[in-house]
C-alpha cells in the first residue's frame, strides 16, 4: 500500500511539474510593430541608445528624468526624433528591469549605436505577426480569426 501511495504521489508531482513547464504565454498582438521579431512573448524592451524601457503590456515608455523613473505613452521631448524601427531593442522578461538599470546598461552597452538592421514586426511576413493591430497585414489576420473582434 505504501508503494502504491508513493507511486501516486510521485506521479502527481511529475504531472504538476509537466503542466508548469508546458504553459506558454504569447503576447505578439500586444507588441508594437517596431518591436523585434523572434519573440512570442515580451514584457519589456530595453532601448540601449536612449537608456529607456518600453512596457509592452501597458504600452508605456519608462525613462529616467531628474533622477526618477517616469512612465509615459510617448518618449520624452529630447528623444522625439529617435527611430524606434532602426534602434536596437533588447527583450527583457523580468519585472521592473529599470530597477537594475546599471546591469542592463553594462550588459547591453555594445548595442548602443548598433547599426545592423534588426528585423521588426512591421516588416515581417510571418503570419503570426499579423495579429499586431498596426501591422500592414492585420486585416488578413482578423479575417482568419473572426472570434477575436
Amino acid at each position: 500500500m505504501k508503494r502504491v501511495l508513493f507511486a501516486l504521489l510521485i506521479s502527481c508531482a511529475v504531472f504538476s511539474f509537466s503542466n508548469a513547464q508546458i504553459k506558454v504565454s504569447v503576447n505578439i498582438g500586444l507588441q508594437p510593430i517596431w518591436g523585434p521579431t523572434g519573440y512570442d512573448h515580451a514584457d519589456y524592451y530595453y532601448l540601449p541608445d536612449i537608456d529607456t524601457y518600453y512596457d509592452v503590456p501597458n504600452h508605456q515608455f519608462v525613462y529616467l528624468s531628474a533622477g526618477k523613473w517616469i512612465t509615459a505613452t510617448s518618449l520624452p521631448p529630447q528623444y522625439r526624433n529617435y527611430d524606434l524601427y532602426g534602434g536596437y531593442k533588447v527583450v527583457v522578461n523580468q519585472p521592473k528591469p529599470w530597477m537594475h538599470a546599471d546591469t542592463y546598461r553594462k550588459q547591453y552597452a555594445r548595442y548602443k549605436g548598433y547599426k545592423a538592421k534588426q528585423p521588426v514586426i512591421r516588416d515581417s511576413k510571418e503570419t503570426k505577426y499579423f495579429e499586431a493591430k498596426d501591422h500592414p497585414r492585420h486585416g488578413e489576420w482578423e479575417k482568419s480569426h473572426p472570434d477575436h473582434h
